[in-house]
């Protein structure tokens, strides 16, 4: 079984090509192909299926765990089936399990995503770590995503462990977690914390739960269009009045490796 290796935004992924769904992939087997000391090494891990004749992204954690959506992933899985002439260039469909999702994916250049309606699900939530609180939004991406703001990013501190979020019963199967700063130039500034991850350099999902969340902590008011900059590069979300997020970012394939050592 060959993968092969990919980013967006240094948001990193194994990916395989399984149109016919002839392999199952354990949890096990996810960790030790994403393990960056002892694997290839990556935030998540994308298999290629197909269901009812449409593509279909069957997306997982580093850790194993099964995820809704990856808005850098999506992308990445997108750049592969042009390049590999598996998909003609143009507007397509992908299927998560967060529903259809429409991509516009030219020959060369940055992809746009159609992530669908977002929600805020409640009223205030707050995230604790490096000694330091800060209240925030709690954004339905179809995965859910705790969004707080910040005055200096240092004090985030490391984000080797999980950000304590409450209300915790909100979130029991976990929850992703995006520090915020607003910068001099009208452009946002943003770390995240994965469930079933760690930090990460880039997050599609929480990108865009960024950006809803900025609208409402500064204008109330949709439509709105962000510049958001994670550690590993440059995206913009465009909401429109209806809530739907339009992500535009770069992804990158790179080499192909034999997985089957790992399987």
């Amino acid at each position: 079984m060959i993968g092969t290796y990919g980013h967006g935004t240094e948001n990193d992924f194994v990916l395989i090509f399984d149109p016919e769904n002839k392999f199952e992939i354990s949890a096990a087997q996810v960790q030790a192909i994403c393990d960056r000391k002892t694997g290839i090494g990556s935030d998540g891990f994308i298999r290629i299926a197909k269901q009812d004749g449409k593509w279909f992204m069957d997306y997982r954690n580093s850790d194993g765990s099964i995820a809704e959506m990856c808005g850098n992933g999506i992308r990445v899985m997108a750049k592969y089936l042009i390049e590999r002439g598996h998909q003609l260039p143009g507007i397509f469909p992908i299927n998560t399990r967060d529903g259809m999702k429409f991509l516009s994916v030219p020959e060369s250049g940055d992809i746009t995503v159609n992530m669908g309606q977002i929600r805020e699900v409640f009223g205030e939530i707050t995230a604790t770590t490096n000694g330091h609180t800060w209240t925030g939004y709690n954004i339905d991406m179809g995965n859910p995503h705790a969004v707080v703001f910040v005055e200096n990013m240092d004090d985030v501190g490391s984000l080797l462990t999980p950000p304590v979020v409450e209300p915790a019963d909100e979130y029991p199967d976990g929850v992703n977690v995006e520090f915020v700063q607003f910068l001099e130039n009208g452009e946002l500034k943003m770390r995240v914390h994965e469930r079933g991850v760690g930090e990460t350099k880039s997050c599609g999902t929480g990108t865009c739960a960024v950006a809803m969340a900025a609208a409402l902590f500064k204008s109330k008011r949709l439509p709105s269009s962000w510049i958001i900059n994670p550690p590993g590069g440059r995206l913009s979300v465009e909401i429109d009045a209806h809530s739907n997020a339009i992500l535009t970012g770069p992804a990158v394939l790179k080499e192909d490796f034999d997985l089957r050592k790992y399987l």
